[in-house]
């Protein structure tokens, strides 16, 4: 059953799966995925004695900013105050953070700046925190023109065509980083559903513009964006995951990723799976998860 609790700025909408004292573990979506991304994960979990819990993250589904005055900032330090304000409401001390995309860079950051919150993180894509001082220097052109989707969206042109065509538009993206993926319309359709969020389009926006430094971020959170500009390293036990047809992961993946890691490490790469990981592969990614159980 769908829940909800305030936390921070936000009513949170989630679900709470398995026993109220087993291992918790939040999983946390991307863009532009939701909370079924985690359907077949939740269930292997629950099986082994876990209480999983998925938030919808700000912009998505039935998740709503309290007020109306509240910046719709999708930068990253934010995502991070969101998953922390959400553990503190429910009055979670500890868990294992597992995410990709946007949940990723969530729970590296939780576990990089309060580490005492994380008892195993498992992150889709290695070390997901944005180095914003050096995003104005380019990469390598075949990484580059995967990345088209970010620089449209930092012109006009590109808001109104997420605005006017996001199901389109997210449908294709699906498609292009998940090229062996064979989803299926009903796949897409029930977390679709979530793109129609009234904040969706602004918090999207600001986060691709945010993080190439482009628009300002929100103040309530400068001091946190300030300690991410050191790229600080996790010292938290973690598994860094790689499909190894992920479109949108740049050429190499996060193999090189080791030295921002200063705990129990490892790096597993897994073939013929694309960018949304725990929905193409979830025994692999419920695997990962269980190595902190």
């Amino acid at each position: 059953m769908l829940k909800f609790i305030q936390a921070g700025v936000l009513n949170v909408a989630y679900f709470d799966h398995g026993p109220s004292k087993g291992d918790i573990v939040l999983l946390l979506h991307g863009f532009p995925y939701d909370v079924h991304a985690f359907n077949v994960v939740k269930d292997i979990l629950v099986s082994k004695g876990c209480r999983i819990i998925i938030p919808y993250l700000r912009g998505y589904g039935p998740t709503q900013f309290l007020s109306a005055d509240t910046p719709r900032s999708g930068q990253q330090a934010v995502l991070a105050h969101d998953v922390l304000a959400f553990m503190d409401a429910l009055k979670i001390t500890r868990a294992v953070l597992a995410g990709y995309d946007w949940g990723g860079r969530a729970a590296c950051i939780l576990a990089a700046l309060w580490p005492d919150r994380v008892s195993g993180l498992v992150s889709v894509g290695g070390y997901n925190i944005h180095d914003i001082p050096g995003s104005l220097k380019p990469q390598k052109p075949e990484d580059e023109y995967r990345f088209w989707y970010q620089y449209y969206f930092h012109s006009e042109r590109g808001r109104r065509g997420l605005f006017e065509n996001r199901r389109e538009l997210c449908k294709l993206l699906w498609r292009l980083w998940s090229p062996t993926w064979d989803f299926s319309d009903q796949d897409f359709n029930q977390t679709a559903i979530s793109f129609d969020n009234a904040d969706f389009v602004d918090v999207v926006i600001h986060s691709y513009r945010h993080r190439y430094g482009l628009v300002p971020g929100d103040s309530s959170v400068e001091e946190t964006e300030l300690r991410l500009t050191q790229l600080p390293k996790i010292a938290v036990p973690s598994i860094t995951l790689d499909g190894l047809d992920d479109g949108v992961l740049p050429s190499g993946g996060s193999a090189g990723h080791r030295h921002f890691f200063t705990s129990q490490y490892n790096h597993r790469e897994i073939p013929g799976v694309g960018h949304n990981l725990p929905q193409e592969a979830p025994g692999e990614f419920a695997k990962a998860v269980l190595s902190f159980m």
